[in-house]
């Protein structure tokens, strides 16, 4: 090691690059480090490229919330992703609930080399989250030391593991700490260096450099990043004012003790670390120490118990064969069952079991119809089946849907393909009040008492155009009554922006002359887009055939129950089994109206064997009292109804399918009602079309008759 000490202002100024391998920064919070870290994953990768680096770490506070995301976009741009986590490690425990515990928790940044160490990270963060979390998630040294392989490990910031001991308790004590990581992590143990312009920062680099040539622990260059580049630091100081709920002009705010936490270029830190070259040299060998590969595009199903002497396909296939007999004798009581007709539903029966068995699809059959029945079986309601599942006759069989697809013409292959590989995907409707029922069920079933196997998905709320005009507004000490009329002048639509609003309102741009509102837009278009808290998506849930932070990290949900910390399309990426199960309150009115009218008349009505052509009710329809009907509750769907008058289910049926943005825009409804009622005659594209398009008066209203 050559002769260091850190530089004096004035040389750090003067200093000239050292010829060294290129920098590399592994100590960056990206806006998955919530209200803390203002780095968009595009523009993170987006800069990386421009200043020519091959390799880039996301290290965010406490979580992974990103992790798979940045994995896979680096790639993508062809970018090594390393993949990493700067963990709190309570310094009593984890478990420990001391009043002082949240000062006293300590940073540690760990980077995943390869396979193992990211499923470490994965145990560590979901550790951190389930296990301790107090104010903060926080792991401990006891977990680290039955958790470590694979990763390397760096000291962080000025609140690091062993920044905070020089600080607190003196070189000594610093040292003896850092004999005993490195006996945790041995040889991936680095101690970070940093230059921010924080005074203290000087005398923690030194203590660093002595506790390095004491113990033979190599040095490493970071540089913390919060924020792109220099400038966003006074967005940045607002952000943190939001999480704290703290004004700027609060002087017992938190706030970081410098501008100087950006991505900073390369050259900026081999200026800035002339005086310790290794440091840079130690970034650049732990970047090639990491070569992680995460697999995508495997599916992990959850584990069905197999009956003895049997297999999931035997299972599913005895199934549908037992169901469909079932439904034979169902469908008999109205219809005329033929053996002509018979022997279609048998036929498509079979080709339906074919193409779910080689897809590899009979488990995730078998485990959906086990918890639709088991709710049927305990007093849940539960919704007929909607989406493209109900195109199923197998699902149909096994009573994972109430809707017959043959009369109706449904197609299999809008559900499954063999062509398109791509997962089943049942939306499935339980009654809001009892949903939860079932996920218990489930948990149960499939959970394990040791580990967590069963998790609803996390999802991100974002800081849209009105809501970080508020946000901002609040933290510069704006009245409500002042950020009120800004925000109200931005035009109401789901996906607006600010630059958008700007374009779109002359008194929004006419409000920036005003120095103190144009600085409020400043700052709200440098932060808008920004994840800015969690919640739980409303129907998602994965099961997993093992430990489930063996495939991704988990946290706690705000009612204690698991989440994932990847979001819908990222927790799909890991090649865990999503199941929906969404909460309807319509289901809920249904089961109270029938609780009402067996107590009214002593029985209660079979929901299965309602007559599907009764006059009052089309009668009602054509009324369009339809107040409180799901999906024909609307003004505009109201008005439908008056004007198309329905007259059967198929009418019904149509009707839904149009009443979309662009049936509604390109004038098919108005042909599909002037035709049905005779004023219009019917019109195909070809001939050969009429016996598709003839239910439908010659306008194109379904997926399947495009399909044929």
């Amino acid at each position: 090691m050559t002769e260091q000490r850190p530089p004096s202002s004035d040389e750090r100024q003067e200093a000239a690059p050292p010829p060294c391998s290129p920098f590399v920064h592994l100590h960056v919070h990206s806006q998955y480090s919530l209200l803390d870290g203002a780095i968009k994953l595009d523009a993170l990768l987006k800069r990386t490229r421009e200043y020519g680096m091959d390799a880039v770490a996301l290290t965010d506070h406490g979580a992974m919330f990103g992790a798979l995301e940045f994995y896979l976009k680096a790639k993508k741009e062809g970018i090594k992703p390393i993949v990493g986590c700067e963990f709190y490690v309570a310094r009593h425990g984890r478990r420990s609930r001391r009043q002082d515990s949240k000062r006293h928790d300590l940073h540690m940044v760990l980077l995943a080399m390869d396979q193992a160490g990211y499923k470490n990270l994965m145990r560590l963060a979901t550790i951190a989250q389930l296990e301790g979390f107090y104010y903060r998630p926080r792991i401990d040294l006891e977990v680290l030391e039955a958790h470590n392989r694979g990763l390397i490990a760096l000291t962080a910031c000025l609140g690091g593991i062993i920044p905070r001991y020089l600080r607190d308790d003196g070189l000594e004590r610093a040292t003896e700490e850092a004999r005993r990581l490195a006996a945790i992590f041995p040889e991936r143990l680095y101690l970070e260096l940093q230059e921010n312009g924080i005074e203290k920062q000087k005398e923690v680099n030194q203590g660093l450099v002595e506790i390095s040539r004491a113990t033979g622990i190599p040095l490493v260059a970071t540089n913390d990043c919060h924020y792109l580049d220099r400038e966003d630091a006074e967005a940045h100081e607002v952000l943190l004012c939001i999480q704290t709920n703290r004004t700027i002009d609060d002087p017992k705010r938190f706030r970081f003790e410098s501008d100087e936490l950006y991505f900073k270029h390369p050259d900026e830190m081999a200026r800035q670390f002339a005086w310790c070259p290794e440091a840079l040299e130690a970034a650049r060998e732990i970047a090639d120490r990491c070569n992680l590969e995460i697999e995508t595009g495997k599916h992990y199903f959850p584990n069905f118990p197999v009956e003895e002497g049997e297999t999931l396909e035997s299972m599913f296939e005895a199934a549908c064969r037992r169901g469909l007999a079932e439904r034979f004798a169902e469908i008999g009581q109205n219809t005329d069952l033929t053996p002509q007709l018979r022997k279609e539903y048998e036929k498509r029966l079979e080709y339906e079991i074919g193409v779910i068995k080689e897809m590899g699809f009979a488990g995730y059959f078998l485990i959906v119809a086990d918890f639709i029945n088991w709710a049927k079986n305990n007093g849940v309601p539960v919704g007929p089946g909607r989406g493209s599942g109900a195109g199923s006759l197998a699902a149909y069989c096994m009573r994972i849907t109430d809707l017959d697809p043959i009369p109706y013409g449904l197609l299999f292959e809008r559900f499954l393909n063999v062509e398109r590989v791509s997962m089943p995907d049942f939306d499935v409707d339980f009654c809001q009040e009892k949903r939860g029922r079932v996920l218990e069920y489930v948990q149960e079933k499939y959970g394990h008492p040791d580990y967590p196997q069963v998790a609803q998905i996390i999802t991100y709320g974002t800081m849209k155009a009105k809501g970080v005009i508020r946000d901002v507004g609040r933290a510069l000490g704006f009245s409500f009554q002042e950020t009120d009329r800004i925000a109200k002048l931005i035009p109401n639509d789901l996906k607006m922006t600010l630059d958008k609003a700007l374009t779109l309102e002359p008194r929004l741009a006419e409000a920036r002359k005003d120095p103190r509102v144009d600085r409020l837009i400043r700052i709200s278009l440098a932060l808008e887009g920004l994840a800015r808290h969690t919640s739980t998506h409303a129907a998602g849930v994965v099961i997993s055939p093992g430990p489930m932070y063996d495939f991704l990290p988990l946290a706690r949900g705000p009612k204690g129950e698991t989440l994932t910390q990847y979001d819908m399309v990222h927790t799909e990426k890991t090649g865990l089994i999503k199941f929906d199960f969404l909460g309807l309150k319509t289901l809920t009115v249904i089961e109270r109206a029938l609780d009402l009218i067996e107590a009214e008349i002593g029985e209660r009505p079979d929901l299965r064997t309602l007559p599907m052509d009764d006059l009052k009710t089309f009668e009602l329809l054509c009324r369009g009292d339809t107040l409180g009907v799901f999906q024909l509750e609307s003004s505009g769907m109201r008005n439908l109804l008056v004007r198309m008058r329905p007259e059967a289910f198929t009418d019904l049926i149509a009707l839904v399918a149009l009443y979309r943005p662009g049936p509604l825009d390109s004038g098919m409804v108005t042909d599909y009602v002037e035709t049905k009622h005779g004023r219009k005659k019917p019109s195909y594209p070809l001939p050969q079309l009429e016996p598709i398009l003839k239910e439908t008066y010659g306008v194109i209203v379904y997926q399947e008759q495009v399909m044929k």
